[in-house]
């Protein structure tokens, strides 16, 4: 297959702590556990490592999260890396609530665009995810230019 618009994409990061990563995904945002791998004791430090995939199962997309007990990287987010979710309309309050309750918590967006188009939360591990009141498509987009 080639490399096009049809090719699935992986979103791959590290956590430190996927139980609480997966309830903010998961019960917070409504996303799916696709796949879960949990590491292998007594496995070389370069395969001890534990991954969670999650998605919505009808997206060409999904989030992987992963940590290891030994040397791993640590999450080192910055206020720019950003997962958009285009909602096309007012992100619901209940939502809101329910990615705070599951360890999210609002911040302001460090770019004022996503403060006036949406709801900037952070996610347990510091990375922030973005509820655009807005909608996308990449086709309307390109016809636009």
């Amino acid at each position: 297959m080639p490399v096009d618009g049809r090719a699935h994409v992986r979103i791959a990061r590290p956590s430190r702590d996927l139980a609480a990563a997966e309830r903010f995904w998961t019960r917070g945002l409504g996303l799916s556990v696709l796949f879960r791998k949990e590491a292998e004791e007594g496995a070389p430090p370069e395969e001890a490592h534990s991954l969670l995939m999650v998605g919505w199962p009808d997206a060409s997309w999904h989030l992987e999260l992963v940590t290891a007990a030994g040397p791993f990287p640590q999450p080192a987010p910055t206020v720019e890396d950003l997962l958009v979710v285009y909602t096309a309309g007012e992100v619901p309050e209940e939502l809101l609530a329910r990615l705070e309750e599951h360890g999210g918590k609002r911040v302001p967006a460090h770019n004022p665009y996503w403060d006036t188009w949406g709801v900037t939360v952070e996610d347990p591990d510091g990375y922030r995810l973005v509820l655009s009141t807005r909608e996308w498509s990449n086709e309307q987009a390109l016809a636009k230019r």
